[in-house]
């Protein structure tokens, strides 16, 4: 796997009169050490149609310097990007290829842009030489190698600083305020090959004022593309491991699924049910890992709350070797999954249907019509389940229907979410209270997988000869949290299904 290094910076305007401050003044610097200057020659990469930088993501090939290679940037938030290195090489190299699959499917990456950057360098260290932060003043010059512009140039000079390692951001606001009371002023450019693309495209486009939605499908469109944005951006982060990454994508898939299902009275059932039908695959291949870890987190949970005087026997290392045989190549096959042809066919039809979206005649109408209408048909769904769930006694047919009523609290609860652009406040309070019943729900039925756990665990610890004591003993804490789940569902449930709330959502 690649290198990768977390980078922090920030960049200025400079022009060849600029000089900079003396930046030992800064608070904490104790010198600002002189490194040289250093040529830099790099090849930013691309597809055709720009898809990586309209992602704010860069591609590029280095000589010079200390990092030389290839390098991935992946950003995280303003001035924040994860970079990722791999050697010098004369292609692309695997593990990039496979993070940006997502994005590239069938295309393939060409050099775009050319930067020869003259980088003069210093160190601001602290008084025991520990390093924290570099400044660089590079006079780049900008060629584009593809595209419009091909061949055109430009030049300019800025200034960067990076934090070090494990630097603490307010670092850099101490030494913007130094830059700025000499008059350098912040870049607009959100990068070098931002500001190169910029400067070599020969005709400028305007920005497009983007319109308001102002029908139904405008804003079922704009909720859809923002899931299908979310499980792209997502891919390469699940692929990296990172934390969250999975749940986040697998919700994402979620919430589209639902929203076909909420809104087929604006977007064409016969052409979304079949790709609500492999989210689902999806969904179900990236919840093979999820599931597993949610409960390893909450059975953790149980045995580290327990005193050491109940927690006999080996149990932290069965819980870990249970958990084990059950995620053995889960990992790999989610990568296996995500490199496939059905997921790539997928991410081609959903661009497919953000293009050109099934639309039906209600898609024109006012969203104050049709948008309530599909949220209250699907408050009208959870009603009915959690009637039949409250009907029940305790038990394992209660157990099930209090499961279905949480998929249609979830339902109903996205189709709020969906809905709160057009609808505003009502839409989220709305939304807020199927949350709440969601989460009561959904602890429930997590108690309810958690003790066929245990009970298996007991099992398993009963034929090995230990004791099953603390297993029986959080198998009873978990009825417990399950009958009081029991308990206050019909006061969440009764705050949920206040006429008032559904009102307020018809204007």
């Amino acid at each position: 796997m690649a290198d990768t290094k977390r980078e922090i910076e920030r960049k200025y305007e400079a022009t060849d009169a600029t000089r900079l401050p003396d930046l030992s003044r800064v608070a904490g610097v104790a010198r600002a050490v002189p490194k040289g200057v250093t040529e830099l020659d790099a090849v930013y990469y691309d597809t055709p149609g720009l898809r990586l930088a309209a992602d704010s993501l860069t591609l590029r090939r280095r000589t010079g310097g200390a990092d030389e290679g290839w390098h991935l940037k992946f950003p995280v938030a303003t001035g924040i990007r994860d970079e990722l290195h791999e050697p010098l090489g004369d292609t692309l190299p695997r593990s990039f290829a496979a993070l940006l699959r997502s994005r590239l499917r069938h295309d393939e990456v060409t050099p775009v842009v050319r930067l020869l950057s003259s980088r003069d360098v210093q160190h601001l260290t602290g008084a025991d030489g520990t390093l924290l932060a570099e400044v660089s003043v590079d006079t780049v010059l900008a060629e584009r190698l593809a595209g419009k512009g091909s061949g055109t140039t430009a030049t300019w000079t800025e200034i960067e600083v990076e934090l070090a390692d494990d630097g603490d951001p307010a670092f850099l606001d101490a030494v913007e305020k130094r830059l700025r009371k000499a008059g350098v002023r912040p870049s607009d450019a959100s990068s070098k090959l931002a500001r190169a693309l910029a400067e070599t495209t020969p005709v400028r486009k305007k920005k497009r004022e983007t319109e308001d939605p102002h029908t139904a499908g405008d804003h079922v469109l704009a909720y859809v593309r923002e899931q299908i944005r979310t499980i792209v951006e997502r891919d390469p982060a699940v692929r990296r491991d990172l934390p969250d990454s999975v749940h986040k994508m697998r919700v994402a898939t979620r919430r589209l699924r639902s929203a076909f299902k909420t809104y087929r009275t604006i977007l064409d059932r016969e052409v979304t049910d079949p790709v609500g039908a492999e989210l689902k695959w999806l969904a179900g291949e990236l919840g093979v890992d999820r599931d597993q870890e949610v409960l390893d987190e909450r059975l953790t949970g149980r045995i580290d709350a327990l005193p050491t005087t109940l927690a006999l026997g080996p149990v932290r290392g069965r819980l870990q070797v249970w958990s084990a045989a059950r995620r053995t190549g889960s990992r790999r096959r989610i990568i296996d999954v995500l490199d496939g042809k059905r997921y790539l066919d997928l991410l081609d039809t959903l661009d497919a249907l953000a293009a050109d979206p099934p639309l039906r005649p209600a898609a024109s109408r006012a969203p104050g019509k049709a948008l309530p209408r599909a949220v209250l048909k699907d408050y009208e769904r959870l009603a009915g389940r959690m009637e039949h769930a409250l009907e029940h006694p305790p038990g394992p047919e209660r157990d099930t229907a209090m499961h279905e009523a949480r998929k249609a609290a979830k339902r109903a609860r996205y189709a709020g979410e969906a809905a709160r652009p057009a609808l505003g406040k009502p839409a989220k309070r709305f939304a807020k209270r199927m949350k709440a019943v969601q989460s009561l729900l959904g602890d429930h039925q997590d108690s309810v997988v958690a003790r066929e756990a245990l009970r298996t665990l007991a099992v398993q610890a009963h034929a090995a000869g230990e004791t099953t004591f603390t297993w029986g003993l959080l198998y009873g804490h978990e009825e417990a949290t399950a009958d009081r789940r029991e308990r206050e569902l019909p006061e969440v449930w009764a705050r949920a299904s206040d006429p008032v709330l559904r009102a307020d959502l018809v204007p």
